[in-house]
């Protein structure tokens, strides 16, 4: 079993942001409408408000560029500092303790669960950035090293070793072209 770098709701929040920014980086668009929504909702346990309405999903998607945006200036930590600190304001995060009956440990709210769904996850996505900041872990935010590949991941191995997106079997398609390569060398 691994060790966990951050609290449990921190490594959520961060695979969930990764996943939400890579919704539009591998095959297309797939963010596409509310079933889409709802399936990437439901898979990492969000509550509260859901309006169900394409003006949600059109809000989501904004906050998918936001983050997309934090991720490409992951090596410039002012950047990115500046960029965490306007989603917290923007978001107007206000931080709570709570625990649920089926996640009894405390961890943070930051919304309100009748907040607009985008309001309450950009508000979640930049406190666990600002976590990772904090801990001065920026370097974990990286993108896929394959070059046909834009997707982003939050690698918390613990040696920062990740290269690789886990969206498109980009490390096993490098492995096995530089395996080819070397054989042909041979």
């Amino acid at each position: 079993m691994s060790q966990m770098l951050f609290t449990y709701d921190t490594e959520l929040t961060l695979r969930a942001a990764m996943v939400l920014v890579n919704t539009d980086r591998v095959d297309g668009e797939r963010l596409t409408g509310q079933p889409a929504l709802n399936a990437y909702l439901d898979e990492f346990g969000w509550t509260g408000r859901r309006d169900r309405d394409d003006a949600e999903v059109a809000a989501v998607r904004a906050l998918r560029g936001r983050l997309g945006g934090i991720w490409s200036v992951a090596d410039d930590e002012e950047e990115a500092v500046r960029l965490v600190n306007a989603l917290l304001s923007d978001t107007r995060a206000a931080p709570w303790l709570t625990r649920h009956p089926e996640m009894p440990d405390w961890h943070l709210h930051l919304a309100s669960v009748d907040d607009p769904l985008a309001q309450r996850m950009g508000a979640e996505m930049a406190m666990a950035l600002a976590d990772l900041i904090r801990g001065g872990e920026l370097r974990r935010l990286k993108t896929c090293a394959a070059p046909d590949c834009t997707a982003v991941l939050t690698d918390l191995s613990r040696n920062r070793s990740r290269i690789f997106c886990d969206t498109g079997n980009c490390g096993n398609r490098q492995h096995v072209a530089a395996y080819r390569k070397r054989r042909r060398a041979e």
